[in-house]
């Protein structure tokens, strides 16, 4: 048995394989390590994950995650060895093989394959690299959506607030947007600076933007935030006149008309537009790499 697991900061999805066929997909929640601690990891896996999971030796285990740096890397490998890998555990590990990568290179993977391309994601966060067919070559750091994260879902909810506080959108806007959602400027403030995960609040305001695209307020805010991913991130790279861009995440897929129009606009080559890369990457796992390879 098989795990391959795109992890973001708001879900994780998950894909069981069996004799290189998909077997049952699931989904839980996020798994961030820059946000959880290894008890809350391991403790999500438990509840989550392994009631799931089909009463097999699990040969190999393949996670792409947000904040998945490096020195990350090592963290979540220990919770899912921990949890999943032991042998006492109901799911013992026979294989031994635990891979963790960024979501980023997960990304690329599914998007590109084993083609050179560039790879984007607009999710909760954005972010971007140059692949050249197996590893990335270049990637622009994001910074988050207080410095960066340029199209992300998080900071399409950062210039909504922003703008509609700040009376810059078209009139009756503010009381529709406040009234659907049951706010008031102060529980604005409150959820975004005091309380946790403000990237999660906010990119769950999207929504109202993709419901008001034909308003021409909007649709210059968000075609603005995709122009500005694309000139921050896609253009420092090499060969990007050249190269396809891809971009997977529920952000691209939503509002891939006017990702679509951006582009164009720079006059640069659309790839893909996905809204998982899970199905790539059980692609690439299976058929570009054997199993049980990186």
């Amino acid at each position: 048995m098989i795990l391959i697991a795109d992890s973001g900061s708001t879900k994780t999805d998950w894909c069981v394989l069996q004799e290189e066929k998909s077997l049952m997909t699931f989904q839980t929640k996020g798994m961030n390590p820059f946000f959880q601690t290894a008890e809350e990891r391991i403790d999500m896996l438990r509840q989550e994950v392994l009631p799931r999971l089909p009463q097999a030796d699990v040969e190999a285990i393949y996670f792409y995650g947000a904040g998945c740096t490096p020195e990350k890397c090592m963290e979540v490998r220990s919770s899912l060895q921990q949890c999943i890998g032991q042998e006492e555990a109901s799911v013992p590990m026979c294989g031994r093989v635990i891979e963790v990568n960024s979501d980023m290179l997960g990304a690329a993977r599914a998007l590109c394959g084993q083609q050179k391309g560039i790879a984007c994601i607009l999710g909760t966060g954005s972010n971007s690299c140059l692949y050249d067919g197996r590893q990335i070559q270049a990637n622009v750091s994001p910074l988050g959506f207080i410095l960066g994260d340029e199209g992300s879902g998080a900071v399409l909810g950062k210039l909504l607030v922003g703008s509609l506080l700040k009376g810059q959108l078209t009139a009756g806007l503010k009381e529709e947007f406040l009234h659907r959602y049951d706010l008031t400027p102060a529980d604005i403030i409150e959820r975004v600076y005091r309380r946790p995960f403000p990237n999660r609040f906010l990119a769950s305001l999207s929504p109202f933007l993709a419901a008001h695209l034909d308003d021409p307020t909007i649709r210059r805010l968000v075609l603005d935030a995709f122009m500005a991913f694309i000139q921050r991130n896609v253009m420092q790279y090499n060969d990007y006149t050249t190269l396809p861009i891809h971009f997977c995440g529920s952000i691209a897929f939503y509002y891939r008309a006017l990702l679509a129009e951006a582009v164009e606009r720079q006059g640069l080559t659309l790839g893909h537009i996905v809204q998982t890369p899970l199905s790539g990457l059980v692609a690439y796992h299976t058929a570009s790499v054997p199993l049980g390879q990186p």
